[in-house]
């Protein structure tokens, strides 16, 4: 049975760090996108980041693969490309159980 939650908004992260840390909301917001930059820039030239405690991002590699066109039938080549991926860390697959 899926869970179903509420989803934050990048305002509302921004709401709850400022509250709980009692930093500015314009310093949580310039903290979050210099992290966010950092994270992007760490992914693109194929780092890993990992924040202990939460999860292991990644960047993978999809092979090319054959799809179908929904509305022909036909197959259709899919061409190889880069995905992120997460892997959370145990700590926090243990808080969702």
């Amino acid at each position: 049975m899926p869970l179903k939650g509420k989803e934050m908004t990048k305002a509302e992260l921004v709401g709850k760090i400022a509250g709980e840390s009692g930093m500015m909301k314009t310093q949580v917001q310039r903290t979050l996108a210099t992290i966010i930059s950092v994270v992007s820039s760490a992914l693109s030239v194929g780092d890993k980041v990992r924040f202990t405690g939460f999860g292991t991002f990644s960047v993978g590699l999809r092979s090319e693969r054959l799809g179908r066109n929904p509305r022909t039938g036909g197959k259709v080549a899919i061409p190889a490309s880069k995905v992120i991926k997460f892997k959370a860390d145990k700590s926090l697959v243990e808080k969702l159980k």
